[in-house]
């Protein structure tokens, strides 16, 4: 298993500039990136032996960083 943080830009390559732009003009896309990334974050602390959860609980993570992903994917085709 890989101990790299699932950064946005880093998943979605050719949608860099869109990330940035939706960022500063969509209310909803800032609060879904902004979401993500401290569930990422927080996953990326408990991978790395940082932080301890339950494995309910770090399942329960990786299953909202999914979700959040699938939410901004959507939006960054739709725009």
């Amino acid at each position: 298993m890989s101990h790299t943080p699932h950064e946005l830009r880093e998943d979605f390559p050719e949608f860099s500039d869109k990330i940035h732009e939706l960022k500063i003009s969509n209310n909803h896309f800032a609060r879904l990136a902004t979401e993500y990334h401290e569930v990422n974050r927080e996953l990326h602390r408990i991978e790395i032996g940082e932080e301890h959860v339950s494995q309910f609980n770090e399942e329960n993570m990786r299953k909202k960083r999914m979700t959040l992903k699938d939410e901004i994917y959507a939006l960054l085709k739709a725009s």
